[in-house]
């Protein structure tokens, strides 16, 4: 069943779908271009447990029914905040040809709309950029940076 978020001027955004994967992929690869390609069909079942779990929102953005921009809202329940659920934005990506021409500001605006109508009373969201550009972007979305403190922290190498 396709979960339409907004529909307006040749513009749909929506929860993905089982059928979506090699486009989100795709993108995927402009987001992190030196990652290896998997073969042995993990992503694909990762896809589809990220597709079946309500909490999981892969959300994405069609232009001319071709999906040009996706963005991954993970809404976690809470026990503290009256037990009000928080969200993390993961993984926005906008097709490279198309960045600048306001589709970010779009799905972004979509994918915290799905946070506040899921009853979250924050969305979070990290990136790696030190791009004044980027950075940029997201204060537009109305992330503030100075916030919160964001600590990282990674698995031992294994060699």
């Amino acid at each position: 069943m396709k979960t339409v978020l907004l529909s307006e001027n040749g513009v749909v955004i929506r929860l993905a779908l089982l059928d979506d994967f090699d486009a989100v992929m795709h993108l995927y690869r402009q987001l992190h271009p030196t990652d290896p390609v998997i073969c042995d069909g993990s992503d694909q079942r990762a896809f589809e447990r990220i597709i079946d779990d309500p909490l999981l929102n892969l959300v994405v953005l069609e232009r001319d029914a071709r999906i040009v921009a996706t963005t991954y809202l993970n809404i976690i329940p809470n026990l503290s905040r009256s037990a009000a659920p928080y969200a993390v934005i993961e993984n926005v990506v906008v097709d490279e040809s198309l960045r600048g021409t306001g589709i970010g500001k779009q799905i972004m605006a979509a994918t915290l709309e799905l946070a506040w109508t899921a009853g979250c009373y924050k969305t979070m969201l990290m990136t790696g950029s030190k791009r004044p550009s980027t950075l940029g972007f997201y204060r537009a979305c109305g992330f503030d940076q100075d916030a919160k403190t964001a600590f990282l922290a990674k698995p031992p190498a294994t060699d």
